[in-house]
């Protein structure tokens, strides 16, 4: 369907843009990587999928216009970035509380209860970022013409961009899982990874906090 909506040239240069965004440490990345050390390659997976779905979500949004009333309305916006941010420090403190949830096993956990919870917060990560859905608007246009459906070349776009954050997400948990049996075996680099998770997932949220609206 791509091919049919863009041409070559227009797909290279937004997939080599995509990937240069995807592959800068975020939210999603931290997250995925700890769930893939602390619950195993299916709890990464399906953490990446939850990505991938955040996504999709904001791909939506923009196809219907949500997404311009969190770029032209400052309240909206604040709201948003509120909910997120909390939502950040929240999972970060949580990091911190509870050592015996953060234990990193030997055996790997891959009951659908665990599953469901990695993919359900990596979509919360994602959705409740505004930042996410400002960039797919504003990110997206530069790639789409007048000569086809807007809201198909949108779509188009954001499938495109929710294949290269799986497929970048991916590689993350193979590289967590070639090291975890490292980490299995020394305490003291598993609560120096606990913590440091946290730490950066707080840091994300405050970050979050204090960034202006894009274009304010």
């Amino acid at each position: 369907m791509s091919v049919l909506v863009f041409d070559h040239t227009t797909l290279v240069t937004f997939v080599s843009a995509a990937i240069v965004v995807i592959i800068s440490p975020g939210p999603d990345t931290i997250y995925t990587l700890t769930e893939s050390l602390r619950h195993g390659h299916y709890a990464g997976a399906a953490a990446a999928c939850g990505t991938a779905t955040g996504v999709l979500v904001h791909t939506t949004a923009a196809v219907l216009g949500l997404a311009a009333i969190l770029r032209t309305s400052a309240l909206a916006y604040t709201v948003v970035k509120y909910l997120g941010a909390a939502y950040l420090v929240y999972l970060g403190v949580q990091r911190f509380r509870h050592d015996e949830n953060f234990e990193i096993r030997s055996t790997l956990s891959a009951n659908n209860t665990s599953l469901r919870r990695s993919y359900r917060q990596a979509v919360t990560i994602n959705v409740s970022n505004p930042k996410v859905a400002v960039f797919v608007l504003a990110f997206f246009p530069q790639f789409i013409s007048q000569t086809a459906s807007v809201s198909l070349q949108i779509s188009v776009l954001g499938v495109t961009y929710a294949a290269l954050s799986v497929l970048y997400l991916l590689i993350v948990v193979a590289f967590a899982s070639r090291v975890r049996h490292v980490i299995v075996d020394s305490k003291r680099i598993s609560r120096f990874i606990q913590y440091a998770s946290g730490s950066v997932l707080i840091g994300f949220g405050l970050k979050l906090v204090t960034e202006k609206q894009p274009g304010a």
